[in-house]
């Protein structure tokens, strides 16, 4: 059966890029468009359709305005269609802590294919899981006097769904939390202000990790967007940043980190498989756990899209399945010199 998608963006000739790039799909069938939110709320009640693409900047009522209203009025999946730009990116963010499934970004002449894997996404958006959205302005992190890390090292890996997932899971860490490392598929100027919204709301420290910075206490390391992130065991664990190939079709891939945890650390660590579509992290937290890392997956009722939490444990690589809500207090626990983890 089609998937049946409403094409929203204030100019026509987007629209008639993005209804090309899906029709090319013989899955999808796109039953229609509109160049505002007004237009698209009529559509919406007229056709019912499985997924939406909204623009984030349109006249009348911005994308993000419209996105919070539709989510709170009449869940649906929706794709964003955002421009690659510092303007764009943060919208881009807060259109996905909104509930916006995934998003792509617009050609540019530097970048004609972008609407490539347009396909891909709405189909996957079709099949997700919805979440109801929760206020993240206000983490609740465990008390820093309660909890002395231990020398374990925790690496997460994340795809879509990932930036409601992953703030739920940081922002339950204390502002002196075990060194982590994380690898999140997302463009680079996305992953940049992802990363600046999280620092701004979670304890820890969180930054993009460089080449040849050491793990450190307190400190939370995302892969830049567009380079793998690995460990390296040259003295104390540093981060190493790679420009090699894809692997699993990402760059940054999980897998390439889990596998460097795995041969750095050994049993020294904790590995999280959380939601995203496809199986990038199997492998490499299968190796973890064969190391000796414990190795948590989220479970499929709270994954948006259960792909990668899915691949990791029919392979055996997953210690134990969480719901996303539990995930943080659980790494807390397991790093806790102060006390041993409740089974």
């Amino acid at each position: 059966m089609s998937v049946r998608v409403l094409v929203v963006d204030d100019s026509p000739t987007m629209r008639r890029l993005i209804i090309h790039a899906l029709t090319q799909d013989g899955g999808i069938e796109v039953v229609g468009e509109a160049g505002d939110p007004h237009q698209a709320r009529a559509a919406i009640k007229a056709l019912s359709p499985d997924v939406i693409t909204l623009d984030v900047e349109m006249p009348s009522m911005d994308g993000l305005s419209f996105l919070e209203r539709l989510m709170r009025l009449r869940p649906m999946p929706v794709v964003m269609v955002s421009t690659l730009t510092e303007a764009g990116a943060p919208a881009t963010i807060r259109a996905l802590q909104l509930g916006a499934i995934d998003f792509v970004t617009k050609p540019t002449v530097g970048r004609p294919d972008g609407f490539a894997d347009l396909p891909a996404r709405v189909r996957t958006a079709a099949r997700a899981r919805l979440r109801q959205t929760r206020a993240l302005s206000a983490p609740t992190p465990s008390a820093d006097h309660a909890f002395e890390p231990d020398d374990t090292v925790i690496a997460i890996g994340a795809s879509t769904g990932g930036v409601e997932a992953l703030t739920a899971v940081l922002s339950r860490f204390p502002a002196n939390c075990p060194p982590t490392i994380v690898t999140q598929h997302m463009p680079p100027l996305f992953m940049t202000t992802f990363a600046a919204r999280l620092d701004r709301i979670c304890a820890p420290s969180i930054v993009e990790a460089e080449t040849g910075c050491p793990l450190r206490v307190g400190q939370v390391y995302l892969a830049p967007g567009g380079r793998h992130l690995e460990l390296t065991s040259v003295g104390q664990p540093r981060c190493r940043l790679s420009d090699a190939p894809k692997v699993n079709g990402h760059r940054p891939s999980v897998d390439v980190m889990f596998a460097s945890v795995a041969r750095t650390l050994g049993p020294r660590a904790v590995g999280v498989i959380l939601t995203g579509m496809g199986n990038d992290g199997a492998e490499g937290l299968s190796r973890m756990r064969e190391a000796g890392a414990e190795t948590i997956g989220q479970d499929e009722a709270t994954s948006v899209v259960y792909g990668m939490p899915r691949a990791a444990f029919e392979r055996g690589a997953v210690c134990r399945q969480l719901p996303i809500e539990r995930i943080g207090e659980r790494l807390v626990q397991i790093t806790n010199a102060m006390t041993k983890a409740v089974p």
